[in-house]
């Protein structure tokens, strides 16, 4: 990671959150190097996967708003969650990497986190399937686990400008947000310019309608 870029964005609306991920997306080959961003929520929402059925997922959940991912996966809910991105450009070993792979490394890296935290965590070497369209009920290969619980999930777009990869934290204990976040990221500089101009267009043209959130 000792190249790699860290954005802190701070609360944002829920339609804007996923805005800023995307435009991350897009201008990541600019950018030249990953991202790691972590985000916080206005208010409690849930997010769900680019391909799901919102009729499926309305009747899943109380949380509104209701935002459509560009990524895959399913439901997840942010109402106390830690959520982060990461993002990276062309060519990278990561972007190269197949699917199954990269989730592999990503709950690795989370994995490694917690464990200098103090909290022994274990990566799932099967599949307990959950729920149709809900991401943390069960759990899938390589996924997060404490105490056989999953506690971490992401979901992925690979497209010409890079790999995105979104993902929650779910805290099961009294862990100390703080210390995890110190343990990801070390000394990574910061992101200083991040694409907010495209990202709150994106918001509006896309994120906030139900063009986008009910396509399907």
């Amino acid at each position: 990671m000792m190249n790699w870029l860290v954005l802190h964005s701070g609360p944002g609306e829920p339609a804007y959150n996923m805005a800023l991920d995307e435009a991350l997306l897009e201008f990541i080959g600019d950018i030249g190097q990953p991202v790691l961003r972590f985000y916080e929520w206005t208010e409690p929402c849930a997010t769900f996967g680019y391909s799901q059925k919102i009729a499926d997922i309305e009747s899943t959940t109380i949380l509104r708003p209701l935002i459509r991912r560009c990524t895959g996966g399913g439901l997840v809910p942010h109402d106390g969650d830690w959520t982060y991105s990461l993002t990276f450009p062309p060519g990278h070993e990561w972007t190269s990497s197949s699917a199954t792979q990269s989730y592999r490394h990503t709950h690795a890296l989370l994995q490694k986190a917690f464990t200098a935290m103090g909290v022994k965590t274990e990566l799932a070497d099967c599949c307990q399937r959950p729920k149709p369209g809900e991401c943390f009920e069960g759990f899938e290969l390589h996924d997060l686990l404490y105490h056989s619980k999953k506690i971490a999930g992401a979901a992925q777009r690979r497209n010409r400008f890079g790999l995105l990869i979104q993902g929650s934290v779910q805290p099961l204990g009294d862990w100390p947000l703080q210390d995890w976040l110190n343990a990801l990221t070390g000394d990574c500089p910061k992101l200083e310019e991040p694409p907010g101009t495209r990202a709150e267009e994106l918001t509006t043209t896309k994120y906030t309608l139900d063009s986008h959130n009910r396509k399907r």
